[in-house]
């Protein structure tokens, strides 16, 4: 696996800076589903919205958010070049209604739109979100948690689309999970 993560310029896919609709939108989202599908061995793709002067509620949620919701688990999606408030607006409102979250990265830091985590989940992403990636057993240490409930808190963040997660050889002989933030 190719874990460095690989950009998608939006714009690239786009026949002009504005997105409009659900056709249109479907249109670029089968050219994004090909090059994410032409390097299969990435697990997360940073999509620049570098150039992408206009986008709609419609057209964001049949490409980049149904992109995400289609791979949610196997395979992650953020923004970055992204600062215009009008843009953050719409892509939020269709990642909500999608249930969908989506973090928009600001060199190291980053904002989530779209989904939220829930209240008893909400620490342990703050904690996936402070480092490249962790286990539970290290958030169950620090927080006092049995790691059967950190587990059910990043099994919960993993399965709905906040982070990724790999299957490594634990110290005990059996499997660990390490969950990675997407970005």
């Amino acid at each position: 696996m190719n874990e460095e993560p690989r950009v998608l310029e939006l714009r690239g896919v786009m026949d002009k800076a504005e997105g409009w609709g659900r056709g249109q939108g479907r249109e670029v989202y089968q050219r994004l589903l090909k090059a994410v599908e032409d390097t299969p061995g990435v697990l997360i793709f940073r999509v620049s919205m570098r150039g992408v002067s206009r986008l709609d509620i419609s057209f964001s949620s049949e490409t980049i958010i149904e992109l995400a919701r289609r791979f949610r688990g196997r395979k992650g999606f953020c923004l970055i070049d992204l600062t215009d408030r009008d843009l953050i607006e719409n892509l939020d409102a269709a990642a909500e209604k999608k249930e969908q979250p989506i973090l928009v990265w600001h060199g190291k830091s980053a904002d989530l739109i779209g989904a939220s985590p829930t209240e008893g989940t909400r620490e342990a992403f703050g904690f996936a979100m402070g480092r490249s990636e962790c286990r539970a057993a290290e958030f169950a240490q620090t927080r006092g948690l049995s790691i059967a409930n950190a587990s059910s808190k990043f099994k919960q963040l993993w399965e709905q689309g906040f982070l990724l997660r790999r299957e490594v050889a634990a110290e005990s002989g059996g499997i660990e999970y390490v969950y990675q933030r997407i970005g």
